[in-house]
């Protein structure tokens, strides 16, 4: 009987000590999950944000989209009013219009001369000039060339000042072609502030992407930890009910060799205590640490 309650006492010291690792194995895997929890939350906290911002990017992406639509409408407006002012020049001026000189591809050899082709002949004679390309009888020829274009130019400037139409109709056409121009700068504009809305979009979208997957790794780290926090709790539930049996049987040898009965008051209000203690931590109540030590005390 004597190795008997040896062994026992011997188990009781060894159940003990699987408790108190039970207990803190669980309290660690407890303290991951908040850890796990709490980094969750934030990368979910940030994905919300980058969401609500998308949302207001998508809003201005739109509205741009629609200013394009308007500003194209309005740019072909204007390209209507060029045409319309470069064919009344063309019919005032019995030839080309001169828009020819904002850029235009040159006619054919025959074309009729315009004051703009006149000035651009004169000052490319004038710079050859400068650079002596015209020297001998090739000076007097280019020279000769050089004032009957600029008399040709005057005649036509005097012709011009005279023909009211006409200069409107340059005027018309100049304010034309800039209202043409910046009706085709707000199309740009407007298109470039879509694209960078849309491409803030996209790059915000993957940064979503990658949150929400280190927002369920943590979920994952979440449900591991739980679950070995769970399987500790029930291993230390366990421990304990072995360790009070253990120290159950050993009170009642105790008291029998001491001649105490079994319903003394104060070993059954220790055990009633230890019955509570134990219902509360089953039912998933946290203790106390002076009720956990007296659970493990045994009462």
């Amino acid at each position: 009987m004597s190795d008997y309650l040896t062994n026992l006492d011997g188990l009781r010291t060894t159940i003990d000590k699987k408790v108190k690792k039970s207990r803190d194995h669980r309290e660690n895997w407890n303290s991951k999950t908040r850890e796990h929890l709490g980094t969750r939350n934030t990368f979910n906290s940030q994905v919300r944000e980058l969401i609500t911002e998308v949302q207001r990017q998508k809003v201005i992406r739109d509205e741009a989209n629609a200013a394009v639509r308007e500003a194209k409408d309005l740019r072909a407006q204007k390209n209507a009013q060029v045409k319309e002012a470069k064919e009344q020049l063309r019919q005032l001026s019995g030839g080309e219009p001169e828009q020819q000189e904002r850029g235009g591809r040159r006619g054919k050899r025959d074309r009729p001369d315009t004051p703009a082709m006149l000035r651009r002949k004169i000052e490319v004679l004038e710079r050859e000039f400068e650079m002596g390309k015209h020297t001998g009888k090739n000076e007097k020829k280019a020279m000769h060339r050089m004032q009957m274009m600029k008399r040709k130019l005057r005649d036509m400037a005097e012709k011009e000042d005279s023909n009211v139409d006409l200069k409107d109709a340059r005027v018309k056409l100049r304010t034309a072609i800039d209202e043409q121009e910046e009706a085709h700068n707000a199309v740009t504009t407007a298109a470039d502030n879509a694209q960078q809305a849309h491409d803030l979009m996209i790059k915000i979208s993957e940064e979503v992407d990658r949150l929400r997957e280190k927002a369920d790794s943590s979920q994952s780290q979440v449900r591991r930890s739980k679950k070995e926090a769970d399987n500790a709790h029930q291993t230390y539930i366990v421990s304990l009910r072995c360790l009070h049996s253990i120290q159950d049987i050993l009170r009642a040898k105790k008291n029998k060799d001491s001649g105490i009965s079994e319903t003394s008051s104060s070993d059954s209000g220790a055990r009633v205590e230890v019955q509570d203690l134990m219902s509360k931590l089953m039912s998933g109540e946290k203790l106390t640490t002076d009720e956990l030590m007296a659970l493990q005390r045994g009462g």
